[in-house]
């Protein structure tokens, strides 16, 4: 049986609920995510990759994302939006501490999202020098079940490295580890392990079923798996000796409060924007090419901001089938934008793996 919020959690939810509703009318950018390229030294069985777009686009030379950058600076605060260099793997990029001390010279932060196989301690010394803000590293388990996801001999030990290094650079630093059937028992050791490491941030995410993870049962945790695995951030966050936290993959009932430091709403189209690799417009990257609202090569970026993400912004034609009479529909609103098809159907609902 689902868990169910408590008194004082559908009271924390109902003040969340109304803040959202805010962020929906005043959609302040915060985040902006650059898929910079493509291409990957890594073959992860799990990749979500959108796949309408090859694999072998040239990159995004990065005068055509700084036009995006001017353009922005010119309607808000730079200081106030945090860019986010992802892929592909960004480091494949031999620009890429060029791109961010450019990115920095105009006023925005900026970070990266990486697989750490090419972050040795001379590229970290030269991205931080380069003005790097923050950064996340991939580790899904320990040597055997990491190199076994990421399909690279060697990645365990490169993604350990560089994760050492980048815990004491100064700067927030956090590790996502991707759980599946694989590593499941064995979370209990890769904590010790990331603690071992000097990890002071950790986040968890499970998989929905797209792109190659779609078709492979091995990714794909059982409800009662999933229930545990919610058990397991909970005991852990009491424990205080990491930060964990859940990724922000949908609402999770009655665990709504105590496996995130935030309540659920998806932040894509509120605060949180992306421009792809083709130089397409929309949420947050994990979201489908069906959803994008505009391309930087034939619309203004900040118009496209301001005047569309309808979809995003106001889910109301997404309360049907499943969602139609579902009790949490105002405090969830159908779950990310991610886990929606082209048909806005919704493909995976947290609360029925919870039951």
């Amino acid at each position: 049986m689902t868990v169910r919020p408590n008194l004082l959690q559908r009271i924390a939810l109902d003040v969340n609920r109304s803040y959202v509703r805010e962020q929906a009318a005043s959609h302040p950018l915060t985040q902006l995510f650059w898929e910079c390229t493509l291409r990957c030294n890594m073959r992860c069985r799990h990749c979500g990759s959108d796949c309408t777009v090859s694999a072998v686009h040239p990159d995004m030379p990065f005068a055509d994302f700084e036009k995006v950058l001017l353009r922005v600076r010119e309607a808000y605060d730079p200081h106030k939006i945090l860019i986010i260099l992802s892929g592909g793997e960004p480091l494949m990029r031999a620009d890429l501490a060029d791109c961010g001390r450019r990115i920095r010279a105009l006023g925005f932060p900026w970070g990266l999202v990486s697989n750490g196989l090419l972050m040795s301690d001379q590229k970290a010394d030269e991205l931080l020098k380069a003005g790097m803000r923050t950064a996340t590293v991939s580790l899904d388990g320990l040597e055997e079940d990491h190199n076994w996801m990421r399909g690279v001999p060697g990645a365990f030990s490169h993604a350990s490295a560089a994760i050492r290094k980048l815990s004491g650079a100064g700067i927030p630093f956090d590790v996502v580890t991707c759980v599946n059937r694989r590593n499941f028992p064995r979370l209990e050791e890769i904590k010790e392990y990331l603690i071992s490491l000097g990890l002071k941030q950790w986040r968890i995410f499970t998989v929905f079923p797209v792109g190659r993870a779609a078709t492979d049962p091995e990714l794909q945790l059982s409800n009662a798996q999933y229930r545990e695995l919610m058990d397991f951030i909970v005991r852990t966050r009491k424990e205080k000796r990491i930060h964990l936290s859940y990724g922000c993959e949908g609402f999770l009932g009655g665990y709504e409060g105590r496996v995130r430091d935030h309540l659920f709403s998806c932040q894509a189209g509120l605060t949180i924007a992306s421009v792809r690799i083709d130089g397409a417009i929309s949420g947050c990257t994990s979201i489908r090419s069906h959803w994008d609202q505009g391309n930087i090569y034939k619309d203004d970026f900040v118009d496209v901001w301001e005047n569309r993400f309808a979809d995003f912004r106001s889910r109301g034609r997404f309360r049907t089938d499943a969602c139609a009479d579902c009790e949490y529909w105002k405090w969830c609103q159908g779950n990310g934008m991610h886990l929606r098809d082209e048909h806005g159907k919704l493909i995976l609902c947290n609360l029925e793996r919870l039951k």
